[in-house]
């Protein structure tokens, strides 16, 4: 079986489909497997990292309103969908699954002309316009979050890492704190802001860190590579705080931890809830609120609290988070909530969907050309969903 994927720009569009890569070769180890990217994205590391097959095609940004960049996009597009179809015909593929950005538009017209099946995963509550266009071009679609409005979506969560997916924090939580330089018998706070940080989280907490040391509550801090070069240890009276660039083992520090203070992108939902880790959700004011979408209902459930990112203050971690920590039965209660709301197998579960429909279990039945919806129709900003 030969499967094309399309998700290049951001981790948020990466990372699902290098689980579901990896899912659909444990299913088949024969199966041959090429990522579509764009020199500019994430994709030319991770891609290559994970041991994968990367065709690149030229990026094409796609203004919303009518500007003279506009004039520019006709030969961008057409040139992107020709580098999609010359890679769709050398791999021969027999589907193409995508997941927005960039390279997803070029990629599911190349399988259009071509009546290669399609495959639409959307991962946010609202749909980018990508995915919103190729919804339009097959019954196949899918979405990693319950209440996402596209046209034929069917819930199935995100496709994640085995290493998040198989992981028992209870087990693993002694031998994490040490991996970090923690505690065993402190309550433990981790604090990230998706792959590069987040300002105002990493600003609020360092000025709580005196208020963390008097609750004896310490701190795994992942400030993001560019606003630290090394590890810093904080440490007072004994109270750990350790302030880390960038964690390559987000296993391990969400073993160590009782409670994470974070965004809301997709794929940390998605990641937290799989875990059983309750969240403290500050969510990124971007777009059309989709961040904090992507929280509500987790905190609905009861395994999460939500503050604005405006909001968020000495005085509410004080007020709110550290009485959170301490509260060993709360935070007992709020994992098990956390842990109702994941999804640890959307990754086979949708390998095993794109394998019928590559097969023909699924057939596509013809559909109409989407009708044009402005001038916006090919947009997608590409925007990081973690």
């Amino acid at each position: 079986m030969r499967v094309a994927l399309a998700g290049g720009g951001t981790a948020g569009h990466i990372e699902p489909a290098l689980s579901l890569a990896d899912a659909l070769r444990r299913i088949d180890p024969d199966t041959e497997i090429l990522c579509l990217g764009t020199e500019r994205g994430l994709e030319t590391r991770l891609v290559p990292m994970r041991g994968y097959e990367l065709g690149l095609i030229p990026a094409v940004p796609l203004p919303r309103r009518l500007t003279p960049q506009l004039l520019t996009v006709p030969g961008k597009l057409a040139g992107a969908l020709s580098a999609a179809g010359e890679h769709l015909d050398k791999l021969q593929a027999d589907v193409i699954v995508g997941f927005g950005g960039y390279v997803a538009t070029p990629g599911y017209l190349a399988a259009r002309r071509r009546k290669i099946p399609i495959v639409v995963h959307e991962a946010n509550p609202l749909p980018g316009l990508a995915n919103r266009l190729g919804a339009r071009l097959t019954p196949h679609v899918f979405t990693g979050h319950p209440h996402t409005q596209i046209r034929n979506g069917r819930f199935i969560g995100i496709p994640l890492r085995q290493q998040i997916t198989s992981l028992d924090r209870l087990a693993m939580g002694d031998k994490a704190r040490a991996y970090f330089g923690l505690r065993p018998d402190l309550p433990t706070l981790l604090i990230f802001g998706g792959s590069q940080g987040a300002q105002r989280l990493n600003e609020t907490a360092f000025n709580a860190a005196a208020a963390f040391r008097d609750a004896g509550v310490q701190v795994l801090h992942v400030v993001g590579p560019k606003n630290a070069d090394e590890p810093q240890d904080l440490t007072q009276d004994g109270v750990p705080y350790v302030a880390v660039p960038y964690v390559d083992r987000m296993d391990m520090a969400y073993a160590a931890a009782d409670v994470a203070m974070c965004r809301s992108g997709a794929m940390t939902c998605a990641e937290l809830t799989a875990v059983g880790l309750p969240g403290a959700f500050v969510p990124l004011a971007i777009g059309n609120g989709e961040q904090a979408l992507n929280a509500e209902p987790i905190v609905q459930a009861g395994g999460g609290l939500s503050i604005g990112n405006a909001d968020v203050s000495v005085e509410w971690i004080t007020g709110q988070l550290i009485p959170l920590l301490t509260d060993t039965d709360r935070v007992v209660a709020m994992s098990e909530a956390a842990a109702r709301m994941g999804r640890r197998d959307a990754d086979t579960e949708l390998a095993r969907e794109v394998m019928a429909i590559a097969r023909g279990d699924k057939p596509t039945p013809e559909l109409p050309l989407p009708e044009d919806e402005g001038d916006d129709v090919f947009y997608d900003d590409g925007k990081d969903a973690r």
